[in-house]
């Protein structure tokens, strides 16, 4: 009774704010921050045409919930050829790298936002016959919209940070919550201290369910060709260089990288650092600044090629990290040497065969690390900082056998952990969710 209370007055107020929501959406398309023109699917007006017949609707926040959600779209696309799929995401970062990488005739639009026009407006149009959300997007004008139209409701990869956790669990939000949470007809958490979060948010048991972490999934899908070739031509350039990249990287973060690279130079002259940023813009700041002290940049954007005396390549595009993985041998993920920072996924540059690295402010990654850890020990090397992270580097370069048994480790961890999570998927969806929602 509580939690429907709250879920009113939460309808009220994003009901009253809907104005102000269109005004910030026409000042992102003013200030270059959305796609030019179809920011009004945010509002939940389509852009294409329904089919006929059952659709199924993933949606996932950003591009790395995104791309995780690429297997198992493309594993129900070849079971089940009958079911149109429909894709959302928030982010234009997202809509910019998935959109190519997406099965022919999968729908791809920008998520509505949870205002109840908008989300009643999205519903009323598509009108899903189930509903599979990645991660953590509880919204509850969308899950309580779903449950009004006997639509069905999926969480894969399902996880709770601390923080919400904590605010979750207040008197004041738990009844909504657990409102929200006793809608869904299956969720599937990342790991078992995950679970125990959604029991402690008063999630039914009986819908928690495991099939392993999505994100290790990452062979699941291809790669284009497109992607490949200017890959392997960055390939050649770097032969016969020790190359070791930083990816995923934060605004501060370039300084703890850019001073390592610094020490490497002194010991390793003809050594190429790839710095990629977490996003583009970051990258051509980093550039112009290293350009500024003297230092030979090449941007990839600008398509500047390697030259001999080329030390710091940063790669300022979107969608090429996994490939990128790839020409490395050494891999330092970004997003976690700073305590403000809640750490990136391992498991690409681990599938690359890359010796992995990363900080200690890691979130629910720390999950991930753990169980590759367990697998191999050597396979993901935690380091504190700057000093740590030098001198790990140092020893990698001059030891070729440490070198290639860390590979192998991050490798065979990867190996070990990937295996079969489509199915179990699958298998879980096909009984909690289609069965209920298709037949």
């Amino acid at each position: 009774m509580k939690g429907m209370l709250l879920y009113n007055i939460y309808r009220t107020l994003t009901y009253s704010v809907s104005p102000l929501v269109y005004l910030h959406l026409r000042w992102r398309k003013f200030r270059g921050l959305g796609h030019p023109r179809r920011w009004p699917e945010r509002l939940g007006h389509p852009s294409v045409a329904r089919p006929t017949g059952p659709l199924l609707w993933f949606h996932a926040v950003s591009l790395g919930e995104g791309m995780a959600a690429i297997p198992v779209i493309k594993h129900c696309h070849r079971l089940r050829p009958d079911l149109t799929i429909l894709m959302t995401t928030a982010t234009y970062s997202a809509f910019e790298v998935i959109k190519s990488r997406l099965p022919s005739g999968v729908i791809y639009q920008f998520c509505p936002l949870d205002t109840p026009a908008a989300i009643d407006a999205f519903l009323g149009y598509w009108k899903p016959n189930a509903i599979i959300i990645i991660e953590s997007e509880l919204w509850p004008n969308l899950i309580m919209g779903a449950s009004k139209h006997g639509i069905a409701l999926a969480l894969l990869n399902a996880r709770v940070s601390t923080k919400s956790l904590i605010q979750w669990s207040r008197p004041l939000l738990l009844p909504l919550i657990s409102l929200l949470l006793s809608k869904f007809s299956l969720i599937v958490p990342l790991s078992t201290s995950q679970a125990i979060c959604f029991q402690l948010l008063q999630a039914p048991p009986s819908i928690i369910n495991f099939s392993g972490d999505l994100k290790y999934a990452v062979h699941e899908y291809d790669d284009s060709e497109e992607y490949m070739g200017s890959i392997e031509d960055l390939k050649g350039l770097l032969d016969n260089r020790q190359v070791w990249m930083a990816s995923s990287i934060h605004r501060g973060e370039e300084k703890v990288m850019l001073e390592v690279h610094k020490g490497l130079v002194r010991m390793i002259p003809n050594i190429v650092t790839i710095i990629v940023p977490r996003h583009p813009q970051h990258g051509k700041e980093i550039a112009h600044e290293l350009q500024k002290e003297g230092q030979i940049v090449a941007l990839r954007s600008r398509h500047e090629m390697l030259t001999p005396r080329t030390n710091v390549y940063v790669v300022d595009t979107l969608g090429e990290l996994r490939q990128l993985y790839r020409i490395t041998p050494i891999a330092v993920i970004g997003g976690s040497f700073l305590p403000s920072l809640a750490g990136h996924n391992i498991s690409e540059a681990a599938a690359a065969g890359c010796a992995v690295l990363t900080g200690h402010h890691i979130g629910h990654y720390s999950n991930m690390v753990l169980e590759m850890q367990r697998v191999n020990p050597m396979s993901v090397f935690q380091v504190s900082g700057k000093l740590e992270l030098e001198e790990a580097l140092k020893e990698l370069f001059s030891d070729a056998r440490l070198l290639e048994a860390r590979r192998v480790a991050a490798k065979q961890a990867f190996c070990a952990l990937s295996s079969g999570i489509i199915a179990n998927v699958w298998n879980l969806l096909n009984f909690h969710i289609f069965r209920q929602a298709l037949d």
